[in-house]
């Protein structure tokens, strides 16, 4: 080679020619300069969007709106000692997976040892797509064995607490049926990635960015009759009075619905819930046969409502549309993070010598170990960020089914049956908070429904824990 570098013996061929003879990468200074630009542009537009649009004060800034919540009101001492059982049963399979799962990322990540691995299980393919797509298979096998104990530890707690109905072999295969749902997103985006880097091994970053906004709202679309499918059935409603009220009820308030499908979450869990997915021509009113068999008609009737606000609101396409800005902005850091000399040499893909190769180091499949550790390492700060959003636009939904519906009493109840027969965390520490809390929890939702009846001259709904 005419830098006198050496090709690494697990350098990448693609039909027989020699990674070093691929397009000569652009000025590397340069284009590092622009994607931080990119970057930094993208980040300010999203923060602007998230604070202009997140609805931070969902009962529109009356006083009242932050009204503390009061779980001895509404649920009695055995439910909230239950509850509290329950947290903590469950955070520790969670917490410890969280913890181990990173660990094994940054270890692969972020030493030679991720490298040496998948030297060795896409050294025998010549091909780099071939490469690529064992590559798919290996880290997430690695990482799913090693969170594996942690999950069947999780599905333990559930099924002693009675949340869980699932057999081990249908929970087994659900595991298989999501992890090959992983390989396949890791194909469907390493791949086009991967030819992207050789093409343009100096701007590659900029088609990758406008790709990952573009997969972020296919997905968004596509999801409610692709995935969804794969883990429950789905049938239409019968006709009945719930079926025309839920219809009765979006026309009411003016969200276009395609269908009421019924979801038979029974044979996995015993949770109450209802949702709206999808935008468009996807749009439907999805409805747990355990809230059917259980709920009261106005029950349901507000749950629906509930995610009826979020279509109202478009939730889903604005969500799909920050996520596409934020796949867009994670995309320029990341080359920033993959062009790092020091993190190369680090992960064992580049010698920490002044000699550069002539390819990218994106360009070698073995960095996909630190592309993996980068990409967890953002999901994981951008995590409570993300919630606090989403649990402020939680509440909106909450103050639209008030809205169309006007009833507390019957929001507060429902809400406080959805809570103990969840078994949800009536009283988060913070930290958990942080990590996990994508709603507000049951008190807090019943404190704002009591503030939304006080604004609007309602009978202030009864205390429950009695009940």
């Amino acid at each position: 080679m005419k830098d006198g570098h050496e090709a690494h013996p697990d350098q990448i061929e693609d039909a027989g020619t020699s990674g070093s003879d691929l397009p000569q990468a652009g000025p590397p200074h340069r284009s590092r300069v622009a994607a931080a630009m990119a970057f930094t542009a993208l980040a300010a537009g999203l923060a602007v969007t998230l604070a202009l649009t997140t609805p931070w004060r969902p009962l529109g800034g009356v006083p009242g709106d932050a009204a503390g919540p009061d779980p001895g009101r509404d649920f009695t001492g055995a439910q909230i000692s239950r509850s509290s059982a329950f947290d903590i049963a469950i955070n520790l399979p969670a917490y410890l997976g969280l913890v181990t799962g990173l660990a094994a990322v940054l270890l692969l990540g972020l030493t030679p040892l991720g490298a040496r691995l998948l030297g060795v299980v896409s050294r025998p393919m010549r091909r780099w797509p071939l490469q690529i797509i064992v590559i798919a298979v290996t880290l997430p096998a690695t990482l799913r064995i090693v969170g594996l104990p942690f999950d069947v530890w999780a599905e333990m707690v559930l099924r002693h607490h009675g949340l869980s109905t699932q057999s081990w072999p249908g929970w087994s295969v659900d595991q298989l049926k999501a992890f090959l749902i992983t390989v396949i997103t890791w194909v469907v985006v390493l791949l086009p990635l991967q030819l992207l880097v050789r093409r343009f091994p100096g701007y590659w970053w900029t088609g990758a960015a406008l790709g990952a906004a573009a997969l972020v709202v296919a997905v968004s679309f596509l999801y409610p009759v692709t995935v969804e499918p794969v883990f429950n059935s789905f049938k239409p409603m019968p006709a009945g009075p719930v079926r025309t009220g839920l219809l009765r009820l979006a026309a009411a308030d003016q969200v276009p619905v395609r269908d009421v499908l019924v979801a038979d979450a029974s044979r996995r869990t015993t949770a109450l819930n209802a949702y709206v997915s999808g935008f468009g021509s996807t749009r439907r009113i999805v409805v747990y046969d355990t809230l059917l068999k259980t709920g009261q008609a106005d029950e349901i009737k507000l749950i629906v409502a509930h995610e009826l606000g979020h279509a109202r609101r478009g939730d889903v396409l604005h969500g799909t549309l920050a996520g596409a800005l934020g796949a867009a902005m994670a995309v320029c850091l990341l080359y920033l993070i993959m062009t790092s000399r020091r993190l190369l040499a680090r992960a064992g893909i580049e010698p920490t010598g002044e000699i550069r190769p002539r390819t990218p180091a994106m360009a070698d499949p073995r960095a996909v170990a630190l592309l993996l550790a980068a990409v967890t390492v953002l999901t994981q700060l951008s995590g409570p960020v993300q919630n606090l959003v989403s649990r402020r636009i939680e509440a909106r939904a909450d103050v639209h089914a008030l809205d169309l519906t006007g009833d507390p009493a019957t929001f507060t109840r429902m809400q406080r049956a959805l809570s103990v027969r969840n078994l949800s965390d009536l009283r988060p520490n913070t930290l958990e908070y942080l990590l996990w809390a994508t709603h507000p929890s049951g008190p807090e939702r019943i404190a704002m429904a009591r503030t939304w009846a006080r604004i609007h001259g309602r009978p202030d709904p009864p205390a429950l824990a009695r009940r």
